[in-house]
């Protein structure tokens, strides 16, 4: 519900006109220009030193052609882009790895758009149960749009991290830690899905800051401190009664086709009485979580 509305509040103030769509910038072959303004500065010194009123000038010229030509020189390498702004304006961004050449009043911003990852801190929350657990994850995410990331938010980096904190908190407190309902999403038995949803849920929060959400992982979940030990007792006295049930189950079966082979292969016939203390041995020595000592009967049956 939050991330809709998050997503709808994005929308609409994108109907107004304030977050910024990245678009290509003109950019020049950069080799061509350096070429050009070296040739230039060369040029320019070999007509200053002739001395010559006319020469001079123009030599000066070259000079100042040579300078603007490497002003507005630009490296850049994969994984980066440069978001140009001039005169206080977005002209657009430059994608083009390599030497490029642009207006050398344009200030340009530098923006990786390499994948990063984040761990978040481990953060305590209270699950849909209401206990307190302490849960830490890492997301990956990577820039998409440049225009929005550089104008969208203040600190697209500082905006992610805050983001990713608070969608895993708000994913945590929908979901119990443990729950044997199996329709209920556990944070301990369904971590792939939950992680699923963090992914959802941080996405639609960075949507101002022109990011995309690649994966989220849950990388520490346990109890807090303080209730550990008890939900640890808890945990192993759930194991115990769940296995218990198995063993009675299963106990129950084989008293139930001891009895129906006695009677169907006509060994011995026993009266209820008999029947009750053979179930009563048969589920002591089955259910019994220590060895039994058999005792020979060397009278009748009844003795």
């Amino acid at each position: 519900m939050q991330a809709s509305t998050m997503t709808e509040n994005a929308a609409s103030s994108e109907k107004g006109g304030t977050p910024l769509e990245e678009r290509a910038a003109w950019s020049g072959p950069g080799i061509a220009v350096l070429i050009a303004s070296v040739a230039a500065i060369i040029a320019g010194i070999l007509l200053v030193r002739t001395a010559l009123v006319a020469e001079v000038w123009t030599g000066v010229g070259l000079f100042l052609l040579a300078m603007a030509g490497i002003s507005g020189l630009t490296a850049i390498k994969p994984g980066e882009v440069r978001v140009i702004q001039l005169f206080g304006g977005y002209r657009g961004t430059v994608r083009r790895t390599g030497l490029r050449w642009v207006n050398l009043f344009a200030v340009r911003r530098r923006v990786s758009v390499r994948i990063r990852n984040k761990e978040t801190p481990t953060a305590k929350v209270n699950d849909a149960d209401g206990n307190p657990i302490e849960i830490a994850a890492v997301v990956v995410w990577q820039v998409r749009d440049s225009a929005r990331a550089t104008y969208g938010v203040e600190n697209f980096v500082a905006f992610v991290d805050t983001q990713s904190e608070a969608a895993l908190r708000h994913v945590a407190n929908g979901h119990p830690y443990d729950n044997a309902n199996s329709e209920v999403l556990s944070l301990r038995d369904h971590t792939d899905e939950v992680a699923g949803q963090l992914v959802t849920e941080i996405a639609a929060r960075v949507v101002p800051a022109g990011v995309d959400i690649i994966e989220a992982r849950i990388t520490r979940l346990s109890y807090a401190p303080e209730i550990a030990q008890v939900m640890l007792q808890r945990q192993q006295a759930n194991a115990v009664v769940a296995a218990r049930s198995r063993i009675v189950e299963g106990a129950v079966g084989m008293v139930q086709m001891a009895l129906a082979r006695l009677a169907e292969e006509d060994i011995v016939e026993l009266d209820e009485e008999r029947k009750a203390a053979m179930v009563s041995n048969l589920l002591v020595v089955l259910c019994g979580d220590r060895g039994t000592q058999p005792i020979v009967n060397a009278g009748s049956l009844y003795q």
